[in-house]
């Protein structure tokens, strides 16, 4: 018996309803209205006859393929040396990775800001380069941990009959690489696709995808109709693309007798030596150096090294009558905020999901995969749509204060259900039935046997709404209001003035959001360590009654 059926079928009924309630109202009633605005005659032929539109879709198109195809080339090489040999700092590229990975987009973009010499300012090599070097740990995780499970005895075979490392590599390893290469390739093109912040940061005119032309439409332009078909769009082309990864995936799948776990191993040769030396410490400090130049030019002036632009940041005069349009740190104070009621409303809901999940099979997959659809979503297409649907009656909520978390929330909620779901599915059924032998009522039973389980998947959870809400810059660009600025809009605004230390407050903000990013990460990962370390829950801390029953 599930130890998650001990609580009645009405609390398990029940369970469900609030993030039901929630899904829909802030998840498909705004994606219907979207729908509703594209499907106007008036707005298709304007959006669809302007050159400007095809533009805008043929630039995102064209970048994010070669994004995808340069991210696939260049990553493969630290993917080879992370799945096949142990190496020192091995642990440590691959938290360079993960930790360059889940930095906000906004951060990257201004790093690459700091790092890139004028003349690359601003062009669409500077865009792909920060899509590289951002995607590189998809590669190095997806298709690594595959290749490291390939059985090497098939390699070898072939290596034995004769076959160059090369054409090893492309006969034997590449085909038997090449769902996970579909899978790796169709999550790059999707992240590139759908970017924003990177190119509101790195972007021209003459670089903007569908994503900043949303933006730029709707909250500058004031053609909501026109946003809406572009936001469609984007749907239909990523709907696409996921679609043909399934079926591609499914068409080049083939059974394989795969190592349980990973086999690597210590270089042997000369050349394996300086080929995994040169492979990790290049692609280390390709992930390093932009941060690197991400925090020294927060201290860089035209008349030398200053901690101005750190020390200024409460000052919002840029010089007497002359004020800057924000506070940077009350950008900051809003976003530890909105952070705030983010991770709170996101581990409420996902805990509440999480057990109606594991307690039902049918409706619990249904709640699973609605609550998935809004990380597939761009969060712009999530704040847009709740722009338009409630800036009117009958909910004017516009103004309020919770909007911008509730969207951080949506996008926040799927890493609490996936981190606590796997770890309710695991309870032992056994000490259900122990603890029911033991005379202990249903509900003590679940408060004692399932809730110890709980803590540390939700902090976990929390620690990544936590880094999700703070780094958030889409849906905030639709739903933040004036003085509600967050750190990723700071940055965005204060990068792109013209004058040095402006611009060097702003990479003072990425710097600190960075370090907020990574401690999060740390706190993830000990936090995980620490659960897979935990004993399971003993009977004998199953409360006890007045009659000394358990």
């Amino acid at each position: 018996m599930n130890p998650i059926n001990a609580l009645p079928r009405r609390v398990l009924a029940a369970l469900g309803v609030a993030p039901v309630v929630a899904l829909l109202m802030f998840f498909f009633w705004p994606t219907a209205t979207l729908l509703a605005r594209a499907i106007d005659t008036e707005a298709l032929s304007s959006t669809f006859g302007r050159r400007g539109t095809w533009n805008v879709v043929w630039f995102t198109l064209w970048q994010a393929v070669v994004s995808t195809v340069v991210t696939l080339a260049l990553g493969l090489a630290p993917a080879y040396v992370v799945a096949r040999f142990e190496f020192t700092g091995r642990r440590l590229l691959v938290a360079v990775l993960t930790a360059v990975f889940v930095m906000p987009t906004v951060v990257m973009g201004a790093a690459f800001l700091a790092l890139l010499p004028d003349s690359l300012d601003r062009t669409a090599w500077a865009v792909i380069g920060a899509h590289v070097v951002f995607n590189l740990a998809v590669v190095v995780r997806t298709v690594g941990v595959f290749w490291e499970r390939l059985p090497a005895d098939i390699e070898s075979a072939a290596a034995t009959l004769g076959a160059s490392p090369w054409r090893v590599f492309t006969t034997i390893t590449l085909p038997l690489l090449r769902p996970a290469l579909l899978a790796t390739a169709s999550i790059v093109f999707v992240f590139t696709f759908t970017s924003f912040g990177v190119v509101r940061v790195l972007g021209a005119p003459g670089t903007r995808t569908i994503e900043v032309e949303v933006w730029r439409r709707a909250t500058q332009l004031g053609e909501i109709g026109e946003a809406a078909v572009l936001s469609i769009l984007q749907l239909a082309v990523l709907g696409a693309t996921l679609g043909w990864s399934s079926l591609a995936q499914r068409r080049h799948s083939r059974a394989l007798d795969l190592e349980p776990a990973a086999v690597r191993r210590r270089a042997r040769t000369g050349i394996e030596k300086r080929r995994v030396g040169l492979v990790s410490v290049t692609t280390a400090l390709v992930c390093v150096a932009p941060l690197t130049a991400l925090a020294a030019r927060s201290f860089s002036t035209p008349s030398g090294w200053s901690t101005a632009a750190w020390t200024r940041l409460g000052r919002t005069e840029v010089r007497p009558g002359i004020r800057l349009g924000l506070d940077p740190i009350a950008a900051l104070g809003n976003s530890v905020e909105n952070a705030a009621w983010a991770t709170l409303f996101a581990v409420l809901f996902g805990a509440i999901a999480s057990l109606a999940i594991a307690a039902s099979r049918r409706g619990g997959r249904m709640l699973d995969i609605g609550l998935m659809l809004p990380l597939g979503t761009s969060a712009v297409t999530i704040g847009f749509g709740m722009l338009i649907t409630f800036d009117q009656a009958p909910f004017d909520w516009r103004a309020e204060w919770w909007l911008v978390p509730v969207g951080h929330a949506l996008v926040a909620t799927p890493f609490v259900v996936r981190t606590a779901v796997g770890v309710l599915r695991s309870v032992d059924p056994d000490l259900q039935a122990a603890a029911t032998t033991l005379g202990a009522s249903p509900t003590r039973a679940w408060l004692a046997i399932v809730v110890p389980f709980l803590w540390r998947p939700l902090a976990v959870g929390a620690a990544l709404a936590a880094a999700v809400s703070l780094g958030e810059f889409g849906a905030t660009s639709f739903l933040s209001r004036s003085g509600g600025e967050t750190i990723p809009i700071a940055i965005e605004q204060l990068v792109g003035r013209t004058g040095s230390l402006l611009q060097a407050q702003g990479y003072a903000l990425a710097t600190m959001l960075a370090a907020i990013t990574i401690l999060l990460v740390v706190v993830v990962d000990s936090t995980g360590q620490m659960q897979q370390r935990t004993p399971p829950t003993r009977l004998d801390a199953l409360p006890v009654d007045q009659t000394g029953r358990r």
